[in-house]
């Protein structure tokens, strides 16, 4: 089918042109256990993505503070530590028209225990994901310096990765990570300027973009993932998230990536989803356009795109400006050129279930058994949609134990990363 809708450029508020309409969106790779930082099977599965013909990628979770890592193998930047590997990461896309944007995240609450002396969240409030609460511990309440402390950290963050050559950055705001936390009222209880009226609870996200901005300048892409909802009783509502998207446009915001959900309740990946919407592809397809109705700022919309029959649509009606992808990528990594060559009209997606209803209701199997896929892309294997699911489970069993490994006494730790020798 004719895709001339998916395959034109796309100009951003900053200035900055996209050579077309398809962005993976970030997923987690898990792949920098040891210095946090880039590796170089990590750089080779971009390369594989970037030879894929992508308008944008964006990366998964960039951790700000080493103090809080969402899981084991995320990389770290916080100060120019891995600095040359950086450099080394962002140069693949020099020449191509591809854009790389580093995702930047602070998980709050949702931090795996083990790996993180204390977590700290706006409140107490600790996460409750049904058979698997014991990996998160009870978090403690942030300081208003603490607060202050973590925003300087996204633009610090930010500023070394534009000067390692990185084309953009994006702010992690949904899935229920510490962006999220401060905009839900299930999470955030504070009775200062950071919570109660949804004024104060999106003051943490509008002055991190700020602190961005301020450091980065007015030509640098800055996006940021919301979630369109929380699908949790209580939680951020669809009113809610569109009112702070109206603010972040005002703002100057350069790409709003919309998505949905958290661990406790993981949309994004279709959990929480009527059958209707899963059938229909866009999972988040309803709200988004709402959302175009009330401002102007470019808009990505993620999860559940299969066809490319409904990504040409999507675009040529105006109803979003870049076609977001997630999981497809770790099977196809070359399918936007496939698309565009027509020789791809639709992606077969496996969603690998053991049966067993406690793993397969939390989304944690498809995530892992995704990164798998991502995995044997960085050592230049080729994509295996019949792999096991059980294969997902031994790997993270595998991963866990090499962490709690390097933790035990004896190993020495010698740096402020948590590498241990």
């Amino acid at each position: 089918m004719n895709v001339k809708y998916l395959n034109t450029p796309f100009d951003l508020p900053c200035g900055v042109q996209l050579q077309n309409r398809i962005a993976k969106s970030a997923m987690s790779e898990n792949m920098s256990p040891k210095h946090h930082g880039p590796t170089k099977e990590l750089i080779h599965a971009y390369q594989r993505w970037v030879d894929g013909g992508s308008g944008l990628l964006i990366t998964g979770n960039i951790m700000v503070d080493s103090k809080a890592i969402g899981e084991p193998g995320n990389v770290i930047v916080e100060d120019k530590t891995n600095f040359e590997m950086l450099q080394q990461w962002a140069s693949i896309v020099k020449g191509t028209g591809t854009h790389l944007w580093p995702q930047l995240n602070h998980p709050g609450r949702q931090a795996i225990g083990f790996i993180n002396r204390e977590v700290v969240a706006p409140s107490a409030v600790k996460t409750n994901l049904k058979g698997m609460s014991a990996m998160f511990k009870e978090p403690r309440a942030l300081t208003e310096a603490e607060i202050l402390d973590i925003i300087e950290r996204f633009g610090n963050t930010a500023l070394i990765l534009k000067e390692a050559g990185f084309n953009g950055v994006q702010i992690h705001g949904a899935h229920g990570y510490l962006v999220s936390q401060f905009l839900s009222p299930l999470v955030n209880h504070r009775k200062d300027q950071w919570g109660g009226s949804l004024k104060n609870r999106s003051r943490f996200v509008l002055e991190i973009y700020r602190n961005i901005r301020k450091k980065v300048g007015d030509d640098y892409p800055i996006g940021i993932k919301i979630n369109s909802a929380d699908f949790q009783r209580g939680g951020f509502t669809e009113e809610e998230s569109m009112e702070v998207v109206t603010l972040l446009g005002a703002e100057g915001m350069d790409l709003i990536e919309v998505s949905g959900g958290s661990y406790e309740s993981p949309a994004m990946i279709g959990a929480s989803q009527k059958k209707s919407t899963q059938d229909r592809e866009a999972y988040f397809l309803d709200y988004i356009k709402k959302v175009r109705k009330l401002l102007k700022t470019p808009l990505m919309l993620t999860g559940g795109f299969r066809t490319m029959a409904t990504m040409e649509r999507a675009i040529a009606e105006g109803e979003l400006d870049i076609i977001g992808i997630a999981r497809p990528f770790a099977l196809y990594p070359d399918f936007p050129n496939r698309i565009f060559e027509g020789s791809l009209h639709q992606l077969e997606i496996p969603s690998p279930k053991t049966g067993v209803k406690m793993l397969d209701s939390t989304g944690f199997l498809d995530i892992k058994w995704y990164e798998i896929h991502i995995h044997r892309l960085g050592e230049g294997k080729t994509p295996n949609p019949q792999l096991s699911p059980y294969s997902a489970i031994r790997h993270n069993l595998a991963e866990t134990m090499k962490m709690m490994i390097l933790k035990l006494p004896g190993f020495k730790k010698s740096t402020k990363r948590g590498d241990y020798s």
